[in-house]
């Protein structure tokens, strides 16, 4: 089963990258949308280090705006699309909409998948993820940075009792970058990081980083 992943970075396309891969697909490619500010369709913050990150996977990235998905995916007839979707209907139709015009089949693993599992298999896989955008009451810029981990998950699980947040943002109340798993040779090492606050949205502007050996 040849394939194509959607891989904006975020743990969500990410881990739905590993579930592919674990089922025997074979991902030929990942597909990464620099995408438009405030996207309805695709992640913004640090979205180019998506393509880094499928390096440190040995996959091959093609790095696109958003003007450029539909042309990318149609060279593709045949193939299933991989993406993280869990919750937007509006997300997920559209890309099987523009999947079913081009030839392709898609691929959702983590769709209406319980929002805390998620989250849990994502630490489960040993990779290490941080928080690198917030726009949500509730979650401040304390949150930047911070891994996704044991205590970050009780952390949004009280701020979704208290402020009706999704647990996995799947709304746009925060983003993340993945930097390692142990399924790469490499990772990213973070050296560099500014804050860019925009109100009520506070994202992590990765400066600098490198590639290291895991």
């Amino acid at each position: 089963m040849k394939a194509l992943s959607l891989l904006s970075g975020g743990k969500d396309s990410f881990l739905s990258l590993l579930i592919a891969l674990s089922v025997g697909m074979e991902v030929e490619r990942t597909i990464t949308v620099k995408a438009d500010q405030d996207s309805y369709m695709f992640h913004y913050p640090n979205a180019e280090l998506g393509a880094v990150l499928s390096e440190t996977l040995g996959i091959s990235n093609t790095l696109i705006s958003e003007s450029e998905f539909e042309e990318t995916v149609a060279r593709y007839p045949g193939y299933f699309l991989i993406a993280g979707a869990v919750e937007s209907e509006f997300q997920k139709t559209k890309l099987e909409e523009m999947c079913e015009d081009l030839g392709l089949r898609t691929f959702f693993p983590l769709w209406r998948k319980k929002q805390e599992l998620i989250i849990w298999d994502f630490i489960s896989t040993g990779s290490r993820g941080i928080f690198v955008s917030v726009a949500a009451e509730g979650l401040g810029s304390e949150l930047l940075g911070r891994d996704i981990d044991q205590d970050s998950l009780e952390f949004l699980k009280r701020v979704n009792r208290t402020h009706g947040i999704s647990i996995i943002g799947e709304g746009g109340e925060y983003e993340t970058l993945v930097t390692s798993s142990p399924f790469a040779t490499e990772c990213i090492e973070i050296l560099e990081t500014e804050i860019i606050d925009r109100g009520i949205q506070k994202n992590l502007k990765i400066k600098k980083y490198k590639i290291v050996r895991s």
